[in-house]
This record gives C-alpha cells, structure tokens and sequence, in this order.
C-alpha cells in the first residue's frame, strides 16, 4: 500500500528554491490517487516538425521476432531532429553560450504549473499573442505567478495535431513564410523571464512565437534568461490555473539545442 509522503522533501533536489507562492508544493501527495496527466503528443510518422525541418521521425526495426536462443526480442533505431513532435528548446537554441540540453539544472524541469487560457481569443484571431495585460488578468484571478514558476498557454491548438495545415496555418512543404498560430508576446515574455523570473514557458502550438514570426523575439527573449521553452504540448485542457506540477524531461542530448520531451502534470485530489 502506498504511503503518503511529503513531495517537497521527495524531490528535494529538484524543487528547493521555488517561488513560496506556488501552493502545489505546500501540499503533501498521495500519488495513488493522485491525476496524472500526460502532456506529450506521440512520436511517429505523423508527427509534426517545423517545415523547414529536412527530415521527420523515423523508426526503423533492428530485430523483431524469435532469436536463435528461442526467446522473443525487439529492437530499434529511431532518427529525429531536434525540434519537433512535444519537445524542449534549450536556452542555446537561440542564445550562444547559454544552457544546452545537457547543461540545464536538473531541478529546473520541474516545477508548480501556471496555465494561461486564451484559447477564446485565439479562436477569433489565430495570430494572437500573450499580452501584459492577459498576465495581469491571469493574476487579479489566481495571484500572482511565483519565482519558478512553469507558465503554460492553453490556445486550444492541441485539438488539431495530426492535421498539418489546420494546425501550422499552412503546409507548404520547406516554406516557414505563411503559417499562423498563436503564441506568446515578446513584452508577456520579458514580464515572465525577467521580472516573474519563471523557469520555462510552454505552449501547445508549433512555436512560442506566434505563427508570422520571421525574428523570433520570444525565442530570443527567455533564452537570454535561461528560461527553456516547451513546445507542441497536448491535454492542457485537462489542467486547472493553478495546482499541477509539471515534469518536462528532454533527452540529455550532449550539445542539444533541445530534443523531444516526455512532459507530464500530477494534479493533487
């Protein structure tokens, strides 16, 4: 039988340090009955990768059957680039000398959820991007985000992975010219970076720049920071405003600018 424990000292060198203010960590968890949401989309043929991306996810069979020994085995390769499917942005995909995959702290992929719903207004503009004032609502209803905080955009996008063009707003193929989605502001992201001075931003769209990007100022913003980006989330419906922890986990790639993630919440009951 599963005993109840406290989660801050059970992860106590992953999440030491975060803003008092994020009350999941106050909490003591009963993982038997707690939720746990899964946040990443599946990795396969069908995946979703930048267009300009040269190559998708590939699964090729080493072995898959009886062996001579008489015993049932079954092995693959598996080939992706960087960033696609539910992944993570390292800080030096657009900052140089900043964390690589390998480099982040540990304890910063972990940490108390903020969800962000603008899903209403991104169904009425599918260009549009966070705004200080968004935040500022956000925080008149739930208070204030703390320090370590994981902020993530609910946009309603999720509901289109598997369809390439609904999802990126165009699917011309090598073309990154026409696409349109939402995603954060560049002013909501120096408010998040610097001033809330959370650990990463997620979303669940192809970017956290919205889709016209050409310069990719949120990118730049939180990797100046070391704040890590979450990208092509899934289930944030499923997530209240406040509550969940979030474990975003990317592969250790030495030198990665990011690498695909297994990305979960636990919701207390």
């Amino acid at each position: 039988m599963m005993r109840r424990f406290d989660f801050r000292r059970a992860l106590l060198g992953a999440i030491l340090g975060l803003g008092a203010s994020s009350s999941a960590l106050g909490q003591s968890l009963d993982l038997a009955s707690a939720r746990i949401i899964d946040l990443t989309h599946p990795f396969d043929s069908k995946t979703i990768y930048w267009p300009t991306s040269p190559s998708g996810f590939e699964l090729k069979p080493l072995f898959n059957g009886v062996t001579k020994g008489g015993f049932f085995f079954a092995a693959n390769s598996f080939c992706s680039p960087e960033h696609g499917g539910t992944h993570l942005d390292a800080p030096r995909h657009f900052a140089q000398g900043h964390w690589t995959s390998a480099d982040i702290p540990i304890e910063r992929f972990v940490g108390p959820a903020v969800v962000i719903d603008i899903s209403a207004k991104a169904a009425e503009n599918s260009d549009y991007r966070l705004q200080p004032e968004d935040i500022a609502a956000f925080e008149a209803a739930h208070g204030r985000i703390g320090e370590g905080a994981i902020v993530l955009l609910r946009t309603g996008w999720s509901t289109r992975w598997g369809d390439r063009k609904a999802y990126l707003g165009d699917d011309a193929p090598g073309d990154a010219s026409h696409l349109h989605f939402p995603g954060f502001g560049a002013e909501a992201a120096a408010l998040l970076a610097n001033e809330r001075r959370v650990r990463m931003i997620g979303l669940d769209t192809a970017s956290v720049d919205h889709g016209p990007s050409q310069d990719f100022p949120v990118h730049r913003i939180v990797a100046a920071a070391d704040v890590s980006g979450l990208e092509n989330l899934a289930n944030l419906e499923q997530l209240p405003p406040t509550g969940a922890i979030v474990f975003a986990l990317p592969m250790k790639i030495t030198n990665g600018t990011g690498g695909p993630a297994r990305i979960i919440a636990v919701i207390p009951r």
